[in-house]
């Protein structure tokens, strides 16, 4: 199967991968879980990424739909957000 280029686990053939780790961003704290706004933006930046492919980036290898839940945690692009 080819891999999908700027998809996130939830739009790919990973649906396991991306319940599991749904499962774990409802398990964060309310004081590590950032908004679901800011949630969304960082989402969105992530899937413009030329580096994004099949949910994980890959400049760092993470999960974006995990790393983006994060309030201490953004993309490489947060900084270009207003």
């Amino acid at each position: 199967m080819e891999k999908c280029k700027r998809c996130l686990l939830r739009e790919s053939a990973e649906a396991d991968v991306y319940e599991d780790i749904k499962s774990r961003i409802e398990k964060l704290s309310e004081s590590d879980r950032t908004d679901e706004r800011t949630y969304n933006s960082r989402i969105e930046i992530c899937k413009a990424c030329e580096h994004l492919i099949s949910g994980i980036c890959m400049k760092c290898g993470c999960y974006v739909e995990f790393r983006a839940a994060f309030k201490m945690k953004h993309s490489y692009k947060d900084d270009d957000v207003a």
